[in-house]
């Protein structure tokens, strides 16, 4: 059977009036923010305290775009006798957002939780050479780092946590262990020390 003529059409009007009467679902952004994904891409904040230089993360970027400086300073023995290290000094910390392609190698391969993914993305700037932030405005993004998910209900205990839970059972013990035999030093001392007045009046 042969089309009916302006079928196609009338499917099309048919479609364009259900949606006209449906309610608008579009956000005014930035009027209203839009509701970011836990674990968005935005951008990456720095947790300097963490951060050793270790250069992990500049060597690995495939963008190049990450940028340290660094000076080493002398620390002091920490004991008589002992002798002087030296330990690396963080001077500069800047990423060129960009060339920065997002990809999460820089953040996966610190080996001291010192970067993290920030959802903020509101970043854009006129100067392209604006976009290259330092460790301050690195810093300032580590406030928007949204904290971690909790594992899940059957998820294996980390090893870390089984670790320290096993070592503080241990002190625990340790310490009642102490306590107890402290307490019977202190019953056993009256009666030691009564015993040679027993033994005088006798």
């Amino acid at each position: 059977m042969p089309p009916i003529p302006g079928s196609g059409l009338a499917k099309g009007l048919a479609v364009t009036l259900r949606t006209m009467t449906k309610k608008t679902v579009t956000e005014q952004y930035p009027d209203v923010q839009p509701e970011l994904p836990p674990r968005t891409r935005g951008v990456i904040g720095l947790f300097e305290e963490n951060c050793t230089v270790c250069m992990l993360c500049a060597r690995e970027c495939p963008d190049w775009c990450i940028y340290i400086d660094s000076h080493k300073e002398t620390v002091p023995a920490a004991a008589p006798g002992g002798r002087e290290r030296s330990r690396n000094v963080l001077d500069r910390f800047a990423i060129d957002f960009s060339l920065c392609m997002y990809c999460g190698i820089c953040i996966e391969v610190c080996p001291f939780d010192a970067l993290f993914w920030s959802p903020e993305f509101e970043y854009s700037e006129t100067d392209i050479r604006d976009l290259t932030h330092e460790r301050d405005k690195l810093r300032e993004w580590m406030w928007t780092v949204p904290a971690p998910p909790a594992l899940d209900p059957g998820a294996e205990e980390p090893k870390e946590l089984a670790a320290a839970r096993k070592t503080a059972d241990k002190l625990a013990a340790q310490a009642a262990q102490a306590a107890e035999q402290e307490a019977a030093e202190r019953e056993a001392a009256p009666r030691d020390a009564a015993r040679p007045e027993q033994e005088g009046r006798e």
